[in-house]
């Protein structure tokens, strides 16, 4: 378990992720940070990534829980928990009424979202570490745990989840077919998305990682169009095949627990303590890889997508592309670069290439479609390429876009979904060879439409600018070549969707469009804010990055510093980048603090 450095010693108890309380500490910086650079004893790992960062020193968060000890259940638990007594409650209910159903759901999932805004005040934006973990021995024998904390990675897809399902389920509010059961299928989305993006425990993320698979199935299937049959059983092949690997792997990470650490375990904070060989660590990268690759969906891997997009209902379109999609690349950033740094550094420019593919491919391959919903869904293989690339430029700006590029996928791409689904509602049809000129009998929804595309076409001062060009930037400095490439498919993006803006909502107006009604107050009251915060981190992203910053700073120092066929270090990579950096290893190259007998308490 990680403590505190040497200079910077805590008071007795668990830790909780607070600033080091050394008077020492204090005077050589600001309160709580790490000690300036001063000439000084450089230790065995030079950690080159964090002194070029300038990471602040508050990297402590939750250290790994002894296998006996029980943390409080809290507000973590209540986001999983909450969505299901949803359920229950609607499968209790059985004299209930599609309206009443309809608002049961949805008040519950403001009740989600209110609990979820509740977590991002209590977050501290200066910690790398896990925050507010929760954690109850379930299997003590085999070191099965339930066990949930946020970093600044997971607190904004919990926040992006919470915020983007009442819009899921307002585009399903005139659905009439097995209405109850709907809802609680939306519900138990809900859950399982939240859960996977908490877990800390590795065998519980591999339960809500395949438990989405289920309700996202029956959505499909159940309320899609014709060939919902085949999309659903398509989309549910392809990522139980990608999962296979990923259990073996899981498996085989608890048998080297076993023996290296004296007790199996599934908290990954113990297995980032592993030593595994640098074959090893490539072929259990690679079984990770494929799972996650196919739910971002990564060419070549992507061929369920656009079929599932297609014959999904608007709320399951919305949920997929916003929500589910994002469970690909954080996997990644959780688990392949945290556990596998040495292979991380040897694959990253070959899928960095791959990244830059499918950002060339799904933009062109979307300028020929005619089928706006299914243009949307290759924008989505295009823009997940950008997230993709970010990830593996190993660069903090890079790793920071990344994780704000999928926020804001979901906003943008979610929020288009959300038109066409609107549309369709409508002029039955989504063949924009049988639209146009639904501007000026829908004038509002043609302007949530064009936002959303600007949006995702990058248009400085709105969201989705921010994180590509971000990612570009890290792109840059990582491979300039990749960065060129990638600058291309923001081009081929401003055309596909200003095409499909425009053969859409202007030109003669068809026969089908008499009638139309513009859209509706419930239809508004979703949209709204969605644009809003889609604003709002254009404007001011600062609010976002700077919590996910240091979690982005700490990944990439941490996959930099490790040499290869280096033993897994002491507590792991939250205690390598801790306050003291963990237990036999020295500060970075220059990097001075207290020594012990300096140490006091308050």
């Amino acid at each position: 378990m990680a403590g505190p450095g040497p200079g910077c010693r805590r008071r007795a108890g668990p830790d909780d992720g607070r600033r080091p309380r050394d008077r020492r500490c204090r005077e050589r910086g600001r309160p709580g940070r790490r000690a300036g650079l001063a000439p000084g004893p450089a230790g065995p790992v030079r950690l080159r990534a964090l002194v070029r960062a300038r990471l602040p020193a508050r990297r402590g968060g939750a250290p790994a829980v002894p296998g006996d000890e029980v943390l409080t259940v809290g507000r973590l638990s209540l986001l999983i928990v909450l969505p299901l007594v949803g359920v229950l409650a609607l499968l209790l209910w059985r004299g209930a009424t599609d309206l009443q159903a309809r608002a049961l759901a949805l008040g519950v999932m403001v009740a989600e979202l209110i609990v979820a805004l509740g977590m991002l005040g209590a977050f501290d934006p200066e910690i790398a570490g896990y925050q507010l973990v929760e954690r109850v021995a379930w299997v003590p024998s085999v070191g099965l745990s339930y066990l949930v904390g946020v970093d600044g990675f997971s607190m904004w897809l919990v926040a992006l989840t919470t915020f983007l399902m009442p819009v899921a389920l307002i585009s399903a509010w005139g659905s009439e077919h097995r209405v109850r059961l709907y809802m609680g299928l939306l519900l138990l989305l809900e859950s399982v998305i939240v859960g996977s993006f908490l877990a800390l425990d590795l065998l519980l993320f591999f339960v809500f990682f395949e438990a989405l698979l289920i309700p996202m199935f029956l959505v499909i299937g159940v309320w899609g169009s014709e060939r919902r049959v085949y999309a659903s059983v398509k989309f549910f092949l392809f990522t139980m095949a990608g999962s296979a690997f990923l259990l073996l792997a899981i498996l085989y990470l608890w048998f080297q627990t076993s023996q290296q650490l004296g007790q199996g375990s599934f908290d990954i904070r113990q297995m980032e303590q592993l030593g595994l060989a640098v074959p090893v660590q490539r072929w259990l990268f690679v079984a990770f890889f494929v799972a996650f690759a196919v739910k971002v969906p990564m060419f070549p891997l992507h061929t369920w997508l656009p079929d599932a997009h297609t014959e999904a209902p608007t709320s399951g379109s919305i949920v997929l592309a916003a929500l589910l999609l994002k469970a690909g690349p954080y996997g990644i950033l959780r688990f392949n670069l945290d556990l596998f740094p040495e292979a991380s550094r040897y694959f990253a420019q070959a899928i960095g290439a791959l990244a830059v593919v499918g950002i060339v491919y799904g933009a062109v391959v979307a300028i020929m479609q005619t089928d706006v919903k299914r243009l949307v869904a290759y924008s989505s293989v295009s823009h997940m390429g950008f997230v993709m690339l970010g990830i593996f430029t190993l660069t903090p700006e890079g790793t920071s876009g990344a994780v704000l590029q999928m926020v804001n996928h979901g906003l943008s791409t979610g929020l288009l979904f959300f038109c066409v689904g609107m549309l369709y509602e409508r002029a039955h049809t989504r063949d924009m060879r049988e639209l146009g000129g639904l501007e000026r009998i829908t004038p509002r929804i043609a302007a949530v439409f064009l936002l959303a595309a600007l949006s995702s076409i990058g248009l400085p001062g709105l969201n989705n600018f921010v994180g590509e060009f971000l990612v570009i930037l890290g792109a840059f400095d990582a491979d300039r070549v990749l960065g060129a490439i990638a600058v291309t498919g923001v081009v081929l993006g401003a055309i596909y969707l200003l095409w499909a803006y425009q053969k859409t909502f202007h030109g003669p107006e068809p026969e089908r469009a008499r009638g139309m009604v513009d859209i509706l107050p419930r239809e508004l009251a979703a949209a709204v804010p969605v644009v809003a915060v889609m604003l709002f981190i254009g404007l001011y992203p600062k609010v976002t990055l700077e919590r996910i910053d240091p979690s982005a700073e700490a990944v990439v120092a941490w996959v930099r510093s490790v040499e290869p066929g280096q033993a897994g270090l002491p507590g792991g990579l939250r205690a390598a980048l801790g306050p003291g950096l963990g237990p036999g290893l020295g500060p970075p190259e220059g990097l001075a603090l207290a020594g012990p007998e300096e140490a006091v308490e308050p």
